[in-house]
């Protein structure tokens, strides 16, 4: 069963060597290009401190050090996780 608890990004980590272009046609070297961000997230299931580290890919807005983030996680395994941004 899955539940969700709030974490709390503690560290943003930009992949500058990894590029994703997002046109097919490009005006520029970085025309339409994003950057995946690694986000290391805190986190209490039960009382136990986790930390995990995810890989996001977004247009949109990133999330700063220091900003609550959803964070969904399964019962049986709380260190499997996946964020609500």
């Amino acid at each position: 069963m899955q539940n969700t608890t709030s974490g709390t990004v503690i560290s943003v980590k930009r992949q500058w060597w990894l590029k994703i272009n997002t046109k097919m046609i490009r005006k520029g070297a970085l025309d339409g290009a994003i950057f995946p961000h690694i986000l290391k997230v805190r986190y209490k299931v039960d009382g136990k401190e986790y930390v995990r580290r995810k890989w996001i890919l977004t247009k949109g807005r990133v999330p700063m050090e220091g900003d609550a983030v959803g964070v969904v996680y399964d019962d049986l395994k709380p260190d499997k996780i996946k964020l609500i941004i």
